[in-house]
């Protein structure tokens, strides 16, 4: 949404210095503060001047009447698309803490996102909402035929994700001398070998399309029923399971001011806890939006479309599997945001996760 405010430099100064002001202290912002503490070499008049046009423009506004300005919800958008930067400081430091405390090459993809998300949610001092990666877009990491009996083999599945997936399926008829125990462990090890060679890194709605001509007729008696497993596997993969949220730091939220007593946060504690799907429409973006220029989607305030979030600000982006969009990721918190630092924090463990991914 682009406000339409022709705003000179003075009066763009004394909207982000009171924003500034009142983020870091929670308390309404006077003319007096300004000068004092943010250089202004004009006189207090003229900050009043400053103060008085913004709030008659609805950027600004006095909770009281003997109170000094707060933002509006308005005043939070100007600042976020024309005022403010993403700290880059803090991205870095963000970037290496991920570097030094999660170890994404030996940690399964569960305990990389939870680590990833409690990580976030003690540095920004706000919730943590990171989508597991779609399933839909998981390739095949590694799979497995063993036998069980006479009669059957156990297939398994693993994903890049690390996630398991495993069916037993029917050994195809054989003669006598082929029933041997020895002679089904060697074809079922080869044939392992085979779907590995051929089929490691492909997506798993891809697997059905393999060319089993390319094996000799004893293995192609396989190949049927092999078939219709992966084309099995491939209606788990559902939009549905790549919508699981990893959630961290309600905790944090609750040290927020705003959120100090529990009857102003009850409706968003339950929101977050028992309709958590109401929030991916929020923080995933859809596949035609991939293209779009803003790493960083934010929602402030009256903005939010949930009820329980008309207080709250939502910093959102996405991480990849190389080129595909694979999941998003978000902080919640007060629109009293340190929203330079959020936006950082949130690119930085984007690229993290993009890159573990990779």
């Amino acid at each position: 949404m682009d406000w339409e405010f022709n705003l000179s430099d003075r009066q763009q100064r004394v909207l982000q210095a009171t924003i500034n002001h009142y983020v870091a202290t929670a308390e309404p912002v006077g003319s007096k503060v300004l000068v004092e503490e943010y250089n202004f070499s004009v006189s207090t008049a003229t900050i009043r001047s400053c103060l008085s046009f913004l709030d008659k423009s609805g950027l600004l506004y006095q909770p009281h009447t003997s109170a000094g300005r707060v933002p509006s919800d308005i005043g939070y958008r100007i600042y976020v698309d024309r005022l403010m930067t993403p700290n880059r400081q803090t991205q870095q430091k963000v970037e290496t803490v991920l570097q030094d405390k999660l170890n994404w090459q030996s940690w399964s993809l569960e305990a990389l996102f939870k680590g990833a998300a409690q990580i976030l949610a003690s540095l920004s001092g706000y919730i943590t909402l990171i989508t597991m990666p779609r399933s839909q877009n998981a390739c095949l990491h590694h799979l497995q035929l063993t036998q069980v009996d006479g009669q059957r083999a156990m297939l398994i599945l693993v994903t890049d994700t690390y996630q398991t997936h495993s069916t037993l399926i029917d050994l195809p008829d054989m003669d006598e001398e082929e029933k041997s125990t020895e002679t089904i462990a060697r074809e079922l090890e080869i044939l392992t070998n085979f779907l590995n060679h051929n089929l490691q890194g492909r997506l798993l709605t891809e697997l059905q399309s393999l060319d089993w001509t390319q094996l000799d007729t004893q293995f192609q008696r396989y190949g049927e029923q092999l078939t219709q497993v992966f084309q099995q596997f491939q209606t788990l993969q559902t939009p549905a399971a790549g919508t699981e949220i990893m959630m961290s730091g309600v905790s944090e939220l609750l040290r927020q001011p705003e959120f100090s007593q529990l009857q102003q946060v009850q409706a968003l504690i339950h929101l977050l806890e028992e309709e958590p799907a109401q929030l991916i429409p929020l923080i995933v973006r859809v596949p035609e939006e991939e293209t779009i220029k803003d790493r960083v989607k934010v929602w402030i305030g009256m903005e939010n479309p949930l009820e329980p979030m008309k207080n709250c600000a939502l910093v959102a982006s996405s991480y990849y599997r190389g080129s595909t969009l694979a999941g998003s990721i978000g902080v919640l918190g007060p629109t009293r945001m340190m929203y330079e630092n959020a936006i950082a924090v949130v690119e930085a463990t984007a690229d993290y996760l993009s890159e573990a991914l990779s």
